[in-house]
């Protein structure tokens, strides 16, 4: 199934110089966002060596196995996005809504998931709030490593449902056949969104998750 070209905007000579332009700004514009995880990721790394085994310690209460689970779930909707992607550019829209749809899900499920470890957690009261504890050495580190680990995973899963609207948003577009609403460099920098987000989270899974279990 092909498309009918679509306008070109008045402020670009062709198709492939606007697509240049958005794939630039949606660059520039990520390159922003690192100013929300930056900060988070410098104080992680600086207090992770201010208090090695207290982070240590912490992080063993983190569910490896939910955090695990929700790694492998994110790097299958990368690669969904990826082949939904590529579909969109060879012009098969239906098949690029399904695995839009389907990256949307497990971006659902990621949540979902998310959901559950933060409701164990906070019924073993390690939110670091008033009733806040910590059965190990160094509570005021197991304070700050949760506070990082509440704070880096909630601003992830803010992206990530930013992501899944946005995901949702073109998938319905497509099977609609709005293919000038969701054209090829629109889904585009959506996918990179996409990948943006997983990456982040591939950097989050092992500074909460396995830095107090490398040793064994």
């Amino acid at each position: 199934m092909t498309t009918p070209a679509t306008a070109v905007p008045v402020q670009f000579d062709s198709h492939a110089q606007r697509e240049r332009a958005v794939t630039v700004g949606m660059w520039v514009f990520l390159a922003s966002e690192l100013m929300f995880f930056g900060p988070m990721f410098f104080g992680y790394v600086y207090w992770r060596f201010t208090y090695a085994e207290g982070f240590a310690a912490a992080s063993r209460h983190t569910d490896i196995l939910l955090g695990t689970l929700n790694t492998a779930v994110l790097l299958t909707s990368s690669a969904t996005m990826a082949l939904a992607v590529s579909w969109r550019r060879a012009c098969l829209n239906k098949r690029a809504a399904r695995l839009l749809w389907l990256t949307a899900l497990l971006g659902v499920a990621f949540l979902a998931i998310k959901g559950m470890e933060y409701a164990h957690e906070f019924r073993e009261h390690l939110f670091p709030g008033a009733d806040f504890r910590f059965h190990g050495p160094e509570v005021a580190a197991g304070r700050i490593f949760y506070w990082l680990y509440f704070a880096m995973t909630g601003l992830h899963a803010l992206h990530l449902f930013i992501g899944i609207v946005l995901v949702s948003t073109f998938a319905f577009a497509l099977h609609r056949g709005k293919d000038q609403f969701a054209d090829t460099a629109t889904i585009d920098i959506v996918g990179l969104y996409w990948h943006f987000v997983d990456l982040v989270w591939i950097f989050l899974y092992p500074d909460l998750y396995l830095v107090g279990r490398s040793g064994g």
